[in-house]
């Protein structure tokens, strides 16, 4: 098990960590930014000056899964983990990933009062680090508090939330501890996806409104928005699989087989494997049936409507470029065969 604690900077993530590990048998300390503070070794200096955040490089967000699932299958037991996350999305991925790991995850949020943070942060400093060092970290800690106060609305959704503003650091600790036993602070609701050890065929369907928007969907368990669909089964015609994928994802049941808009080779890259990628024309949606659509917890957070503009803000550019391609293939009434999003003969 995993308890992930959160927070803003200087909230108290890694002293409450530390108490909690020594209150907790048979857990240990896992701080992912000695994983951040490897890459800015081994990572050449252009790819560091492209972010601002260890976090936005995906290496980092990979690695922390790999490493919590390398630790955990190695010692047992529970690992505690202090560290801000205050992207959703990044959240969803590193989740996710565990969970696919078959790895369960207890979120615990560490929300003292604005002011109380803010103090903190003031008085707070860096064993054995020059006086620079100290003002640059309480500058960084200082900038994230209007994202971290952004981010609020989701993470008190998701996480177990604790006060620990008037808390010593071992109360706090004990607090923890306590929600754990009475599962107060439950296992995180996110969907096990294993992860592909091999190319995938995967079925999506578009579907339309009656001002011919496409339908979106925004699943917890990867990064990015995507299509109604999944994965292929074993045995399974792919149309028939994007229909059971509509049906499990939206309740919503296809009086028809789609017909075939694109298939897109997607080639791998690395840590996936790539595969065949398939987009089918669900049509227009029947009057009445968007306001019954359901989102199945889990799995999926949120679903829209969208214009081919407002979808390229929000799919990942290889999702966009094969929903272009659909939509002209969907307007000229024939099939076409992509590979890497371009198409081909």
């Amino acid at each position: 098990m995993i308890v992930w604690i959160n927070g803003a900077f200087g909230a108290g993530k890694t002293s409450t960590a530390r108490e909690l590990t020594a209150i907790l048998p048979d857990s240990t300390l896992f701080d992912p930014e000695f994983i951040g503070d490897a890459l800015r070794v081994l990572l050449p200096r252009k790819r560091l000056d492209e972010v601002t955040d260890y976090q936005d490089l995906p290496s980092w967000r990979r690695l922390v899964v790999d490493t919590a699932a390398a630790m955990l299958a190695e010692l047992g037991g529970v690992l505690v983990v202090p560290m801000t996350l205050l992207r959703q999305d990044y959240r969803d991925e590193i989740f996710g990933g565990l969970a696919a790991r078959r790895i369960p995850v207890r979120h615990v949020l560490l929300a003292p009062a604005e002011t109380i943070l803010r103090e903190r942060i003031a008085t707070r400093g860096e064993p054995g680090a020059p006086s620079a060092t100290d003002q640059r970290v309480r500058q960084w800690a200082y900038d994230h508090v209007p994202a971290y106060r952004q981010a609020l609305g989701w993470l008190t959704a998701d996480a177990h939330v604790l006060d620990n503003g008037p808390l010593g650091v071992r109360e706090a600790a004990e607090r923890i501890a306590g929600a754990l036993r009475t599962d107060a602070a439950p296992v995180c609701d996110i969907v096990q996806t294993p992860e592909p050890t091999r190319e995938t065929v995967a079925a999506g369907v578009l579907l339309f409104d009656d001002r011919d928007r496409v339908l979106l969907v925004d699943p917890t368990y990867k990064a990015g928005w995507e299509f109604p669909g999944g994965v292929v089964e074993a045995g399974e015609a792919p149309a028939r699989a994007g229909v059971r994928e509509v049906a499990e994802e939206l309740g919503l049941e296809l009086d028809r087989m789609p017909g075939l808009l694109v298939v897109d080779w997607e080639s791998p890259q690395p840590p996936g494997y790539g595969g065949l990628r398939l987009l089918f024309d669900g049509g227009p949606l029947p009057d009445g049936a968007a306001a019954r659509l359901r989102l199945p917890g889990p799995e999926l957070r949120a679903w829209r409507f969208v214009t081919e503009e407002e979808a390229g803000g929000l799919l990942p550019q290889h999702r966009y470029e094969r929903l272009r391609w659909a939509l002209r293939a969907r307007e000229r009434g024939r099939p076409l065969y992509l590979e890497a999003g371009v198409p081909v003969g």
